[in-house]
């Protein structure tokens, strides 16, 4: 595991944990849990060490935490968009700017399925949607 502190917020609510981070501390303070203060918070938070917690907790962690290690951020369309034709040399992206303002998106949607439709054995990422 990469994360080695939790707040108690973060351990409340797992199945075999009490529901609310009071409980949390509850316990962590009966069983005399390893503990330091949370950096950037203001008061008494506390986080936990993982080597206090039992292997069944550590498992849905894990599996959590793989969760968010392979979160992929989208970025916007028109982003990826104006860097692509960014990309481009100065003629072909006056070209395409020239076909867009003449035909409009519309136009290019066309290009694009007359493509697929000459080539349907292409493999192309493009889905066709109306």
């Amino acid at each position: 595991m990469k994360k080695e502190w939790y707040a108690a917020k973060e351990l409340a609510g797992i199945p075999g944990f009490p529901s609310s981070p009071q409980g949390i501390n509850l316990r962590a303070k009966r069983d005399d849990w390893k503990k330091r203060r949370r950096s950037g918070v203001q008061g008494k938070a506390l986080e936990y060490h993982i080597d206090n917690l039992p292997d069944n907790i550590l498992n849905i962690l894990k599996l959590k935490e793989k969760n968010v290690q392979y979160h992929v951020n989208k970025r916007e369309s028109s982003s990826i968009l104006i860097e692509a034709i960014e990309r481009l040399t100065e003629s072909k992206r006056e070209k395409v700017i020239s076909f867009i303002t003449s035909f409009g998106t519309e136009g290019l949607i066309e290009l694009i399925d007359q493509r697929q439709a000459d080539n349907p054995q292409e493999k192309s990422p493009l889905k066709q949607e109306d």
